[in-house]
């Protein structure tokens, strides 16, 4: 897990002790959301109406949002497919979305490879740009 960008052994740590091997979440955005890296939502008469990240959740597994504005520094020089994908976002956001955005992506990712006990292995370019 490890290998995943931005998430180091402190991170990787705390994950496995606060989760386990998740199981306790049905998918990705399950874990984000439990970390509070999702949008409220609020939805009526088929709106949906999407509010800012919400404070709550695993206040240590946050850090997640401090090792994206890492990520985003360190991800400007890459042109793999995360590279692209983040280059792509920063031009039609703002910085602060697009750090919220690469945490909930590493908190998908980093819950993947839990879930899945498998190595992380970056995507090609073309595959993050379809």
């Amino acid at each position: 897990m490890r290998q995943i960008p931005g998430v180091g052994p402190l991170v990787s740590t705390a994950m496995v002790a606060a989760i386990g091997n998740g199981a306790a979440f049905r998918n990705g955005r399950d874990f984000a959301a439990w970390l509070g890296l999702v949008p409220r939502q609020h939805s009526t008469g088929g709106k949906p109406r999407l509010f800012g990240i919400s404070k709550r959740g695993n206040t240590y597994l946050r850090m997640f949002v401090h090792r994206a504005r890492a990520v985003l520094l360190r991800v400007k020089y890459d042109t793999g497919g995360l590279g692209q994908w983040v280059h792509q976002l920063e031009a039609r956001t703002a910085r602060n979305k697009v750090i919220v955005a690469i945490a909930n992506k590493l908190a998908r990712i980093a819950w993947a490879v839990l879930f899945n006990q498998e190595d992380y292995r970056p995507t090609a370019a073309a595959a993050v740009a379809a």
